[in-house]
């Protein structure tokens, strides 16, 4: 899982939005963390709460819908940010990478509900390629949109674990894309900004692969 001490830079706040005494390295929370490192394991601990709520919930024919997406932030940090499972109210940026603007979050999300979600959920394919080209997109154009303040991509991972099992995968693991496919998995989002979207393809059948098919 990628560490979510990485921040990102941010454009027309309107207050301060890091917790006192953290020096701007913590965001502003409801429990008081000023450690980047307590964060840390306290936003992982309530991921994996999350996740294994989830998999007693989701049905093998579910849909999914945009209001699913928020669900899912609100269920995993809404003990921890007032702002779980609502959309980002600021612009961030990463290296250089500009997410999709704050005003047109919503209007976005409506789109991927059409054509992502309503075409690929429920994930029942059973080619392996196809399974991979359906997580690949859904990913891709969640990630490009970045609806939420912080948390997508772990909430995009573990929503294509959703799917996957929908399709009847194991829990996949993303360790890799942490580590040496680091900056390859940056590339494949940057390249979806063109639909392209088989470089996804490809990191999304090597986690398939490595995840004990």
């Amino acid at each position: 899982m990628m560490s979510p001490s990485v921040r990102y830079d941010t454009s027309g706040l309107p207050e301060d939005q890091y917790e006192p005494g953290s020096d701007r390295s913590v965001l502003k929370n409801l429990r008081g963390i000023t450690s980047s490192e307590e964060m840390q394991i306290v936003e992982t601990e309530e991921l994996w709460r999350t996740q294994e709520y989830l998999l007693g919930e989701i049905e093998q024919d579910q849909k999914f819908t945009v209001n699913d997406i928020y669900e899912m932030h609100r269920i995993w940090l809404e003990t921890v940010y007032s702002w779980a499972g609502k959309d980002r109210q600021v612009n961030i940026s990463k290296g250089g990478f500009d997410f999709a603007m704050a005003r047109v979050i919503p209007n976005m999300m409506a789109e991927f509900e059409r054509k992502q979600l309503a075409v690929h959920t429920p994930c029942q394919c059973t080619d392996i390629n196809e399974i991979a080209q359906a997580l690949a997109q859904v990913h891709v154009e969640l990630m490009l949109i970045h609806p939420f303040r912080e948390g997508n991509g772990r909430l995009g991972r573990l929503f294509a674990t959703l799917m996957a099992l929908q399709a009847g995968l194991p829990l996949l693991d993303f360790s890799d894309w942490s580590g040496l496919k680091r900056e390859e998995y940056f590339a494949a989002v940057r390249a979806g900004m063109d639909m392209k979207y088989d470089p996804m393809r490809q990191l999304f059948l090597e986690v398939i692969e490595g995840s004990g098919r």
